[in-house]
């Protein structure tokens, strides 16, 4: 319960309250708008990822990622899906920090939620397979049903766009899922700005290596050659 005195106070002191054991965690370590600004909780778009709501939550994100997740990891390589995982989910979540945010600006209180859950990083990897693997069908479980991945991704977007609009009784953060698409998309489409630095990065840790490769032939002298055996 909260008392009345907590009421005359700036609504961002609300997050250093007193909170349970778990609470505290979620709190503390999940995505809360007011945590990062003005509670200067820089980790916690990193760390709300590794977070779960229990175990059912936790074994659908990692079926969800499994299912998606393993072939992109065999034609991208471990670091670069990696890499893409992690920049889904933090940009999800730095989305829904911003959006959730707006509403302080006019005076209304922004949402103590904590967010948590790996989901958007997993609709992340969703629009990749739609985008590298349009034509691979996915069965509709329990349905016997098959459908193309571009589709099902769509249908899937489009069902988390209208639970945005959705008063948010289903605990479910349907704009942290949308993020992860969104950053998805802008990195994976050719000539946009994550696109353009991504190709940058890469092209500057080539050019890295060949200078390293380069210092490291001229160090090398040339072995001495065999002795002739024979005598002219």
């Amino acid at each position: 319960m909260h008392s009345g005195s907590w009421r005359t106070k700036p609504h961002w002191a609300k997050i250093f309250r007193p909170l349970g054991e778990t609470a505290w965690i979620y709190h503390e370590f999940g995505l809360v708008p007011l945590g990062i600004f003005p509670g200067l909780r820089i980790w916690q778009p990193f760390t709300y990822i590794f977070l779960h709501g229990g175990l059912w939550h936790l074994l659908i994100n990692m079926l969800m990622l499994w299912m998606f997740g393993r072939e992109l990891e065999q034609v991208w390589g471990k670091r670069r899906f990696l890499n893409y995982f992690f920049l889904c989910g933090v940009g999800a979540g730095l989305i829904e920090v911003i959006i959730k945010t707006i509403p302080t600006l006019f005076g209304k209180e922004a949402s103590l939620v904590p967010t948590i859950g790996a989901s958007g990083a997993i609709f992340g990897i969703l629009i990749a397979n739609a985008i590298l693997f349009p034509d691979r069908r996915i069965w509709l479980i329990p349905l016997p049903v098959t459908i193309p991945m571009r589709p099902y991704v769509a249908v899937m977007a489009a069902i988390e766009f209208f639970g945005t609009l959705s008063s948010g009784g289903d605990n479910v953060s349907h704009l942290c899922h949308l993020g992860g698409m969104l950053v998805g998309y802008i990195y994976l489409r050719r000539g946009s700005f994550l696109y353009s630095v991504r190709n940058s990065v890469t092209d500057w840790k080539v050019q890295r290596n060949k200078k390293k490769f380069q210092v490291y032939m001229n160090k090398q002298k040339d072995p001495p050659s065999r002795p002739d055996n024979w005598v002219n």
